[in-house]
């Protein structure tokens, strides 16, 4: 069920407006509370991007395992960095370096044939944080599927029946804000379809401002 347009208009136009000035600009958050679920299950948890209909301004980066000409297509494709089956082995005990690139990249994409040894590799680092690779063919061609993780944001149910990630930034047109939130709470209602039983309360907040409850 979708929230009020009106009441969610206000709540990001206060919230847009900062307690202070401040001289970067502040992203905005959305935080769902949730009814109904018991996330002692595992299969009651969530880890999936959404797309938004507007994207974030600050793009996330973009990491790419890949061999031969599908490395060479997600270079052409404009990956942040690309990561060749060759490299892949001397990563292997490197925890260090693996958790440096889980830190410095927002989104994974691995050749499908490489998933075995990068779930090896990377799994222990990547999936306790949500950033297992994506799967793609190596035949792909894989601009599209940069593109569509750099629209993208990662919505995550874990230890606790709450939802958070970040939907725009207090320079944004509240109206695309709004867009982004109510994609994000359809998409938590899809994957909740069954077990829930109502949205729990929804909050609003900047990055250093108070969560504001939308009414």
């Amino acid at each position: 069920m979708p929230l009020d347009p009106n009441s969610l208009l206000s709540t990001i136009d206060q919230v847009k407006k900062p307690e202070k000035k401040r001289n970067f600009t502040q992203s905005i958050e959305l935080i769902v509370a949730l009814k109904g679920i018991d996330v002692k299950k595992p299969e009651n948890r969530m880890s999936e991007l959404v797309s938004l209909p507007h994207p974030l301004r600050k793009k996330g980066k973009v990491c790419v395992v890949a061999s031969g000409s599908l490395a060479v297509n997600a270079r052409n494709a404009g990956a942040d960095y690309v990561i060749l089956s060759e490299e892949l082995e001397k990563l292997s005990g490197d925890k260090k370096a693996v958790k440096r690139l889980a830190r410095e990249y927002d989104f994974f994409v691995a050749e499908a044939p490489l998933m075995p040894l990068v779930g090896r590799i990377f799994g222990s680092v990547l999936g306790p944080r949500g950033k297992m690779p994506t799967p793609v063919p190596p035949n792909i061609d894989v601009g599209p599927v940069l593109q569509r993780q750099r629209a993208s944001i990662r919505v995550r149910v874990r230890d606790q029946p709450t939802a958070a990630c970040s939907i725009g930034d207090d320079g944004m047109d509240g109206k695309h804000i709004a867009e982004n939130v109510q994609a994000v709470i359809s998409r938590i209602e899809e994957r909740y379809e069954r077990e829930i039983r109502s949205l729990g309360s929804v909050y609003l907040k900047s990055t250093m401002g108070s969560p504001l409850k939308v009414q």
